[in-house]
């Protein structure tokens, strides 16, 4: 990886020397913004725009192409109107884990509530449950599951949220901010290698979040 503080200037640069005054945000996020990244880490970045259109997509491409470390660069890339209409659920974990580079993005949507986070929690739990059952039906695939880890990893930074209004960033804060079935399943991540207990663990704890957030308790 080369320097990281040069890699983010050019990328503002390139950014901004394409689209210019068309900019409204730029933002990191994942690994490299919680300071949790080793060197091959992906390069999560942020760019929105006044509007997206299709041919913008690939001018950025090029821009993209043009910079270091290209392999590892990924993110996520908006127009600013669709992203205020975006589901607000779906905003709750794209807010708290984008870090900004440039511009504010409460300039676009308000900051979630509780509510979003419930929100955000049960959606994660529905998609998570039904890779539980398919997969130990009929892939019994570790590797699904390891990568479900990201997914189970923000459906509780959400669940959590939702009861407390505490969003626990870092890893090192849902070590010690969870608590009960929450920190059986954040353990079962961290440690287990027994695909059929990690899958037992996302189970139940799906299952909770379905019955406990889900439509019939409100």
């Amino acid at each position: 990886m080369t320097d990281w503080n040069a890699w983010l200037e050019e990328y503002q640069s390139m950014a901004l020397g394409l689209f210019g005054e068309r900019v409204r945000f730029l933002g990191l996020q994942g690994s490299r913004a919680r300071g949790e990244a080793g060197p091959d880490s992906d390069i999560d970045v942020v760019l929105v725009l006044d509007r997206l259109e299709p041919e913008d997509l690939e001018v950025y491409r090029r821009g993209l192409e043009g910079l270091p470390d290209r392999a590892l660069v990924c993110g996520f890339c908006s127009g600013a109107e669709e992203l205020r209409n975006w589901d607000r659920g779906d905003r709750f974990q794209f807010w708290y884990d984008t870090v900004p580079l440039l511009g504010r993005l409460e300039e676009i949507f308000p900051a979630p509530d509780r509510a979003d986070a419930r929100r955000a929690a049960l959606a994660g739990a529905c998609a998570l449950y039904h890779l539980c059952v398919h997969n130990s039906l009929h892939g019994r695939d570790p590797e699904v599951l390891r990568q479900a880890g990201k997914s189970a990893r923000f459906a509780l930074q959400a669940a959590h949220f939702a009861r407390t209004g505490v969003y626990l960033r870092r890893r090192e804060d849902l070590d010690a901010g969870l608590a009960g079935e929450d920190a059986a399943l954040w353990a079962a991540l961290r440690v287990e290698r027994d695909p059929d207990v990690r899958t037992a663990a996302l189970l139940r704890w799906c299952g909770g979040i379905l019955r406990a957030f889900g439509p019939s308790q409100r």
